[in-house]
């Protein structure tokens, strides 16, 4: 049993629903009542991810730069797995994406149940976060390597509106809108994989 699978309380979208910042809208929206698209008011829940799939603004590092081969796969799965979620949260779903492929286990799952979640709501995304990441910690002899990362999520340009209307939906005012984000990772055969992601009620 991995690090990412063994059964624990706290999930990803626990810890998602906890932060004040954008990473699950689902926790902002929870915090905040909004005006759903009929005009009623709607303690809606948890979006995720962006409308024109834009590509995280976060360039890869390649093996010839300051970080190894394995930190430079670390950190290319972390900003494909950004790219995918925000094709999978612009339609409200991961179908037809490559999110499984960089991502298992909590932080798959979280994304999944927050996609039903927008699904319910009608709401999409548009934008996409951009984020400055690094490699804190890295484990190759272990039976399944494992890494742990740090993010500077920037998520101002990761809009949350309402598809059938297309107006934005209500966020607190106060959020943080760039916040770290803790992030770990292993490598299931020669793939590195996004297994958890846990905001930080902290700005970066």
């Amino acid at each position: 049993m991995t690090r990412a699978s063994r059964p624990q309380g706290h999930t990803t979208l626990r810890n998602w629903k906890l932060a004040t910042a954008l990473l699950s809208a689902s926790a902002l929206l929870t915090l905040s009542a909004c005006s759903s698209d009929n005009g009623s008011t709607d303690s809606a829940k948890r979006p995720t991810s962006p409308s024109t799939a834009a590509p995280s603004a976060s360039a890869s590092p390649s093996p010839s730069s300051s970080v190894s081969v394995d930190q430079a796969a670390i950190l290319e799965a972390y900003s494909r797995m950004w790219d995918e979620q925000a094709k999978a949260y612009a339609k409200g779903d991961a179908k037809g994406t490559d999110l499984d492929k960089y991502a298992a286990a909590l932080a798959l799952s979280g994304t999944e149940d927050d996609l039903k979640d927008l699904r319910t709501k009608g709401i999409v995304t548009t934008g996409a976060p951009t984020h400055k990441t690094t490699v804190d910690m890295l484990e190759m002899d272990k039976k399944v390597p494992h890494a742990k990362l740090t993010d500077c999520l920037d998520s101002a340009g990761w809009k949350f509106i309402y598809r059938t209307s297309g107006k934005p939906v209500e966020m607190p005012k106060d959020r943080l809108v760039r916040y770290v984000t803790k992030v770990e990772a292993e490598k299931w055969g020669k793939q590195w994989k996004i297994v958890d992601i846990t905001p930080q009620q902290r700005a970066c």
